[in-house]
């Protein structure tokens, strides 16, 4: 399956007009990506609760993990290093943090809000090896910054 990002920017950015709530936009962004792609097992966000510490928010699948620090895992490195973390095997990330046993492969994006503050980081799995490209990393920062660009 071939993602139209296009059509999933507009989507999101027309049911997201306006709204600078974080965990509303997270709601709906998590939903609308998930569904759109046979690739994406688990999507959700990770967000910014405490210094240095990341606690689930809204997403679709499985159970994830509660909370992940910025030390810990792919999430933590992409809170940590501001970086998009592209994955194409979990097994071989050191300091893996196995949420779920199915996950073989991720995309995490930093989330930034108003003036460059880290909201959190999204978090796609994949029970697919090597399921993420150059291309999604870009295509969902591109969305992620538009759509969230509001909140304070």
């Amino acid at each position: 399956m071939s993602l139209d990002y296009d059509y999933l920017a507009k989507t999101i950015a027309s049911l997201t007009e306006g709204e600078d709530d974080a965990v509303a936009l997270m709601a709906t962004v998590a939903c609308e990506v998930h569904h759109s792609d046979d690739r994406f097992d688990w999507t959700g966000f990770y967000r910014v609760t405490a210094p240095e510490l990341l606690k689930i928010g809204p997403y679709q699948g499985g159970h994830g993990c509660l909370v992940i620090p910025f030390s810990r895992g792919v999430c933590g490195a992409a809170a940590r290093t501001g970086e998009v973390q592209l994955v194409p095997d979990v097994d071989a990330f050191s300091g893996h943090i196995a949420c779920a046993s199915s996950t073989r492969s991720e995309l995490v994006l930093p989330v930034f809000g108003a003036g460059g503050k880290l909201l959190g980081v999204f978090d796609i799995d994949s029970n697919q090896p090597d399921a993420f490209t150059a291309v999604d990393a870009k295509a969902m920062t591109k969305i992620l910054n538009e759509t969230f660009n509001l909140v304070k």
